[in-house]
């Protein structure tokens, strides 16, 4: 059985996979929910772009997991990414859902749509931290307004070093064993990074109808997919592509 570590995106903690976690439990697989530090109840704690990386690593290696399926949601992809290149073969597989993946040498902010200036600027006018979004941020997502109120509810400034600091690669993302989950009402296509490393033999797609937070908006349906990345599980069915 799979081991999975599941790690939130910006402003989340481990609660995020609340819903998703027990149906993974149910199959027979262990799992293991990942705050990283400065964010929910590690609040306050310093952190840099590796240190969140370490986080990753680090709950692999304390637990002595084996046949890991790392899951990055969000911005935790680009740390998660990195841990995916350091843990050897100890990884079955990593899953990107609807997430960033890392670039050797940029950052989260190299990619910000209003270009990398702007959002430093924005972390400045927040004293170093990226504020949450409000709840009309997560309008057209699928989700209900409770479920965005739980959201907004639980979300913690996430800081800024994290988003600023550059990425170090061990290994070529293209050679691990890769899926990655678009999220169609957050866009209909993957951006051109994750295009290009989908052309690897090792990566796949798999789209699902929904928005950016999957572990509210379809929990069951984001179980199904992350337990069809579990060791011989084989590739998913509905839904996939590439």
């Amino acid at each position: 059985m799979a081991e999975f570590v599941l790690t939130a995106g910006a402003w989340l903690g481990a609660w995020a996979w609340d819903e998703v976690a027990p149906r993974l439990r149910d199959a027979g697989h262990g799992v293991h929910a990942v705050t990283l530090s400065g964010l929910a109840e590690k609040q306050g704690a310093p952190a840099g772009q590796q240190t969140h990386v370490e986080d990753v690593v680090g709950e692999v290696e304390r637990r002595q997991l084996r046949d890991v399926v790392l899951v990055g949601h969000s911005y935790s992809g680009i740390p998660v990414g990195q841990a995916a290149a350091r843990i050897g073969g100890r990884l079955a597989r990593v899953v990107f859902v609807d997430a960033e993946v890392p670039v050797e040498g940029e950052s989260f902010a190299s990619g910000w749509w209003q270009g990398q200036a702007a959002f430093e600027a924005l972390l400045a006018g927040d004293g170093g931290f990226w504020a949450p979004l409000a709840s009309d941020g997560f309008a057209g997502q699928g989700l209900t307004e409770e479920q965005i109120a739980r959201i907004t509810g639980g979300a913690t400034p996430h800081p800024g070093a994290t988003l600023t600091e550059s990425v170090s690669l061990v290994r070529p993302l293209g050679e691990l064993p890769a899926t990655y989950v678009k999220c169609l009402l957050d866009g209909p296509e993957p951006n051109p990074v994750v295009s290009e490393l989908l052309r690897s033999e090792h990566w796949r797609l798999v789209e699902a109808d929904t928005g950016h937070w999957p572990m509210f908006s379809q929990p069951d349906e984001l179980a199904r997919i992350l337990l069809d990345a579990a060791p011989g599980a084989g590739t998913a069915d509905a839904g996939a592509a590439g």
